[in-house]
């Protein structure tokens, strides 16, 4: 059960973040179902009276706004990019960390990198 829930939340922010990249391109409609259901974790029910209409056509227009987000994904990378940019940032950070370790302006240049990750 604890993988499973693993897997939903990875899942979870997996789509959310795919929303910050690329929500911008979705219908109005689109958005925000898969703001209310991922991001407000509202249940498909709720959200169907919300908008007054059946679950199933809840779920179908998650699932279909699901795979256009994939498919955005898939052609610009634009989080895949955006996570090996904080990895590369982090194993800097790490780096300076170990090799300065008191150094007064290192501690500065780490901080900038931190308000960097930030950002």
């Amino acid at each position: 059960m604890n993988e499973n829930f693993d897997l939903k939340l990875a899942k979870d922010n997996r789509i959310n973040a795919l929303i910050d990249f690329y929500g911008s391109l979705l219908t109005p409609k689109q958005a925000e179902y898969v703001c209310q259901y991922y991001a407000d974790d509202l249940s498909l029910g709720e959200i169907s009276e919300n908008f007054n209409v059946s679950r199933q056509a809840v779920y179908d227009n998650i699932r279909r706004t699901e795979q256009t987000l994939e498919k955005y994904e898939a052609k610009m990378c634009l989080y895949d990019k955006f996570l090996k940019r904080n990895k590369i940032i982090d194993n800097l950070q790490d780096y300076v960390k170990k090799t300065y370790n008191n150094d007064k302006y290192i501690n500065q240049l780490v901080d900038k990198l931190e308000k960097i990750e930030e950002e």
